[in-house]
């Protein structure tokens, strides 16, 4: 069941949604949620393997490829000797933040909330990202660059290697409580069917322009328009 929202705006049946002032965190995925793109296909579309990449992506995206670390890992795999001067060609030629997003992050910031990027993508491309929209915490995958090329691989780091539902969800949870707040003070947006884990663990769950699975099981769907517009739904 759903009930009545704003034009593009979906908001399931359930509790009154608390006011914004209840929340003490918000995490989001990256890749197609803040920024309008998916850094792994755009790579591969510059080393002239996109359309591999994308069709792995897009299934792992919809569901139909359940572990995210098997499909990160036969999508890096072919992008094995790939210059790395082209992670500087996306950054630059290719990210754009998707509406609304700096204005969401700046608002919840203001209201005091913590902000969690947490992603599948690349810490080349979260570093970017986190510093231009302020999030004080941050976890994504490290891509393992040798001789100035991409070996198709990822480096371990102290919390594993790949970032996928599982440790997204984590993260969250971690994040709640390093700032002493509990889960249901936290919301937790994104897009793709690994972004599930940590939107279920989250008081609020936010879908943004999301693949069906997705939009069926948050709480929120955002389906037109910019990601400020939560604001429309959550009150100060």
């Amino acid at each position: 069941m759903t009930s009545p929202a704003p034009e593009g705006l979906v908001l399931r049946d359930g509790p009154a949604l608390p006011p914004l002032a209840h929340f003490k965190l918000a995490a989001f995925d990256m890749d197609s949620t803040l920024i309008s793109i998916e850094c792994i296909d755009e790579i591969a579309a510059l080393a002239g393997k996109g359309r591999e990449v994308a069709a792995i992506t897009e299934a792992a995206m919809r569901g139909e490829i359940t572990d995210f670390k098997d499909s990160l890992r036969r999508r890096l795999a072919l992008l094995a000797g790939v210059p790395a001067s082209v992670l500087d060609r996306v950054l630059a030629e290719r990210l754009t933040f998707n509406p609304g997003a700096r204005e969401l992050c700046a608002a919840l910031k203001a209201a005091g909330l913590k902000l969690v990027l947490v992603s599948g993508g690349f810490t080349f491309f979260t570093r970017f990202v986190a510093a231009e929209l302020g999030m004080d915490f941050v976890r994504s995958n490290e891509l393992e660059i040798e001789g100035g090329a991409l070996t198709g691989r990822v480096v371990m780091q102290d919390w594993g290697d790949i970032c996928d539902g599982e440790q997204k969800r984590l993260m969250l949870l971690q994040s709640c409580a390093a700032i002493g707040c509990r889960p249901d003070q936290a919301m937790a947006v994104g897009d793709g069917a690994n972004d599930l884990p940590m939107m279920g663990a989250a008081g609020l769950s936010v879908a943004y322009h999301a693949k069906p699975k997705v939009r069926e099981q948050a709480r929120i769907a955002i389906n037109e328009g910019g990601l400020d517009r939560l604001l429309e739904l959550i009150q100060p």
